[in-house]
């Protein structure tokens, strides 16, 4: 049995500036939109892993969430806590530049770790973490 990552879920509330860093920043292809009403989802990924999707949504989205949860998942959105994600890059230095230069938020500068990684930590428009390793 292979088991692989297919897709996974990241929350967004602006579509244009999720897909702007997204698809600008990070180079990923936008591979499908999909409007409700006033939400938005949109899959994005790589495009040298047409098996891998990250799908932007709209937090707010399920009908199973109350009204406070949905008030605790902006507050934590705000604040980063919500949901975060693990990429790598061939080229950090590289990547970590075009994210700065392009207004990303950054979090924490390219840096080899104790635990013999390099990496660095951004936060996209809607305040996930975004942390990038060296490959």
């Amino acid at each position: 049995m292979a088991i692989t990552l297919h897709t996974t879920f990241l929350p967004h509330d602006d579509p244009e500036a999720a897909k702007a860093f997204y698809r600008d920043l990070l180079g990923f292809e936008v591979r499908q939109e999909v409007g409700y009403n006033d939400m938005h989802w949109i899959t994005v990924g790589p495009p040298d892993q047409h098996d891998v999707n990250i799908v932007l949504y709209p937090p707010g989205a399920d009908p199973a969430i109350s009204d406070d949860e949905r008030r605790t998942i902006t507050e934590m959105m705000a604040k980063g806590t919500f949901a975060s994600m693990l990429l790598a890059s061939d080229d950090l230095d590289a990547t970590f530049a075009t994210l700065e230069a392009g207004g990303a938020e950054i979090l924490q500068e390219p840096a080899d770790q104790d635990w013999g990684v390099r990496d660095c930590a951004v936060r996209d428009p809607a305040g996930n973490t975004l942390r990038i390793q060296q490959r």
